[in-house]
């Protein structure tokens, strides 16, 4: 949780989670059989777009719950 200080290292608890690996490789594998390039890209685009949502949301609560913990 300390690493949610570092912008920089912001995400290494998603990056470190084996169940999210897998199925973002996953995404990829299926991703890489879509034949109309254009299609593919947007198709990726749109879903690191959506990732990059989710992991805000999740650091956000994360710095939410350590900062109620700290003046609790």
């Amino acid at each position: 949780m300390n690493n949610l200080n570092n912008s920089d290292n912001s995400s290494i608890w998603k990056n470190k989670n084996q169940q999210y690996l897998f199925e973002l490789q996953k995404f990829m594998d299926l991703a890489d059989n879509i034949q109309d390039e254009e299609l593919r890209k947007l198709i990726i685009n749109q879903m690191l777009r959506c990732d990059n949502c989710i992991t805000q949301i999740a650091e956000d609560i994360f710095k939410k719950i350590l900062n109620d913990k700290k003046h609790n």
